[in-house]
């Protein structure tokens, strides 16, 4: 038997267990795509687990739908950080969780309404990587690369978040796009040896950005900060977002992004929800 916490970034819904609490567990990719079946198992959008750190509050492993493990996941480390407030509130300081990860040690910090409890989480996501090594991209112009659109092409602005991502602006309403039909061959094009994530965002007359996004890994999911992140990261290195802060809506709500210009560093806010929690029985 399993226990597990079902929670969510705008949409963005995981499968958390809580390594703390019960031993190490086992087989872990074939249990990632059981529990993430919306139909025999939990439904979500994949598996994380929350373990012991020797270098930060916790650690995140982070597994997509289709069973592969992922490196980040920018709506997972606010539900880390609101979880460990929440739960573990002895092993962090003040408002504030360390969360070691593939991509290093990401800090969440919370905001708190005017009865204590958490408002909102904001995560400092660290510089975003711009190299074809980083993202990683088989390409000399990583910010202007060739991808496969639909019968066509289309040129996209490579950026990695601690994951891969690729953002095609559109002049169309994201809403109105077959991803179902285009993300796949776009996430498993060769250009990107590990794969990625796609964006697909239109800049509004507001300044803000609508987006929707292709997880590798999960196909279309509900919201991505990592995505959300590279979308503000491109808008504002091709002049489609005025100064380094913006509002980025995604299916599932929205997130603020700001790009500090001091330290390079990007920053992500927005909510994070516990849904419900349970036990895994097996098959």
């Amino acid at each position: 038997m399993l226990h597990f916490v079902k929670m969510h970034g705008i949409g963005n819904d995981y499968i958390y267990v809580d390594e703390f609490n019960q031993g190490a567990t086992e087989n872990i990719s074939a249990l990632a795509r059981q529990l993430s079946d919306r139909h025999t198992g939990v439904g979500g959008d994949g598996l994380i687990l929350i373990q012991p750190s020797d270098s930060a509050d916790c650690r995140m492993r982070m597994f997509n739908a289709d069973g592969s493990e992922g490196r980040m996941c920018g709506n997972a480390i606010r539900c880390i950080a609101r979880y460990m407030l929440e739960r573990h509130a002895d092993r962090v300081t003040d408002d504030t969780v360390r969360i070691e990860t593939l991509s290093g040690v990401k800090v969440v910090s919370a905001t708190r309404d005017e009865r204590g409890g958490i408002a909102l989480l904001r995560a400092d996501m660290d510089e975003p990587g711009l190299t074809a090594q980083s993202i990683p991209v088989l390409s000399d112009t990583p910010q202007n690369v060739t991808v496969p659109f639909g019968s066509g092409t289309a040129q996209g602005v490579c950026v990695s978040m601690g994951s891969p991502h690729v953002v095609l602006f559109v002049d169309c309403d994201p809403m109105e796009l077959a991803l179902d039909r285009i993300g796949a061959p776009i996430e498993r094009a060769p250009l990107f040896p590990e794969r990625v994530n796609v964006e697909f965002a239109r800049p509004l007359p507001d300044g803000s950005l609508q987006m929707r996004v292709w997880e590798r890994g999960s196909g279309e999911t509900m919201a991505c900060g990592t995505g959300a992140c590279a979308v503000a990261v491109a808008a504002m290195l091709t002049g489609r977002a005025d100064g380094r802060e913006v509002t980025v809506y995604l299916r599932g709500g929205d997130l603020r992004i700001e790009w500090d210009a001091h330290t390079g560093h990007v920053y992500m806010t927005g909510p994070a929800a516990i849904v419900f929690e349970g036990d895994w029985l097996g098959e």
